[in-house]
């Protein structure tokens, strides 16, 4: 008897037979579009025969790919039956968090850990920002994008996403007297925290400025992994000033210009509203949105300068 796939890549196949595109696939799996090719392409061979006709203007579900389709989201679903009634029963709380928001969140679960024992909250990182409740293991996930529209979800807006270019204190020699504009970047290196640089672009375009000042680049898949290059005096990044305010504080990072740039995306709080959340995930809720109005009412952390 062959061995079973593994769950990731049925996961993949499910997303695939529902978006019948690589590429939509990949941007709701968070991977490369490559990355789903190739594994639909191991779990046909692996299988022996073919899932998907690809055709001039996508992908369509051969008989023995829809035949796979309703058994495996039943399996997933008794999956996550079977795990969130262990979960229930442990007491302790799993979190989906997005790479990008750890920064803000772990600190602060770390301390509810030390003064709420009794509460037990497991934080899983994750390049995703959203979150599928029907086949992921979650009690809860902080989720990064527009407002979730999901039916079904109880939703808490934790903060708006601002932008401001950060750097190391090293890295940045400011001219005296003279505020300082886009033209300072000029020669340095730009970090990207999205390959589209659209971070980049937004707050410039809010100084009124319709290109990159520099040719110098360098991209990364995550916000934290241009912050954590930042810091080592790599370049300077767009970052979020509510994810990195304890950075700017402690001055690992400094905010050299006085311009902050909503973006228009926000970090929320998302569980199911049914089942019922648990005594300790209401709890949680709470907590979170204490820490989080803190986060939105520290200065720095709104607009400010230009209105873009």
């Amino acid at each position: 008897m062959k061995p079973l796939p593994s769950l990731d890549v049925l996961r993949t196949f499910l997303v695939v037979a529902q978006k019948l595109n690589f590429t939509r696939a990949a941007d709701t799996l968070n991977v490369t579009q490559g990355a789903v090719s190739r594994q639909i392409a191991g779990l046909e061979a692996h299988l022996g025969y073919a899932l998907f006709t690809r055709q001039a203007r996508g992908l369509a579900l051969t008989h023995h790919g829809a035949l796979l389709v309703a058994p495996l989201q039943q399996a997933f679903a008794q999956i996550g039956d079977a795990l969130a009634k262990g979960g229930a029963q442990s007491g302790i709380l799993r979190v989906k968090c997005p790479t990008c928001a750890m920064r803000w969140v772990l600190p602060r679960v770390i301390r509810l850990q030390n003064e709420r024992p009794d509460l037990v909250v497991e934080v899983t990182a994750s390049v995703s920002h959203g979150v599928d409740f029907g086949a992921e293991q979650f009690d809860a996930a902080i989720v990064f994008g527009d407002a979730p529209s999901l039916k079904g979800l109880t939703v808490h807006h934790l903060f708006d996403e601002v932008l401001t270019p950060v750097c190391a204190p090293e890295l940045w020699k400011p001219r005296k007297s003279v505020a300082p504009t886009p033209d300072d970047l000029a020669g340095k290196t730009l970090l990207h925290p999205t390959r589209d640089r659209r971070d980049w672009l937004l707050w410039l375009g809010a100084y009124g400025y319709a290109g990159l000042p520099s040719t110098k680049a360098q991209h990364f898949d995550t916000l934290d992994l241009a912050i954590s290059s930042a810091m080592q005096g790599l370049g300077v990044t767009i970052g979020d000033v509510s994810l990195i305010e304890e950075d700017l504080r402690a001055r690992r990072v400094i905010a050299p210009f006085p311009l902050r740039v909503a973006s228009g995306a926000a970090y929320y709080l998302v569980y199911p509203e049914r089942p019922a959340p648990s005594q300790a995930l209401q709890q949680f809720a709470q907590w979170l949105d204490g820490e989080a109005r803190t986060t939105r009412e520290t200065p720095g952390s709104q607009t400010s300068g230009r209105e873009h």
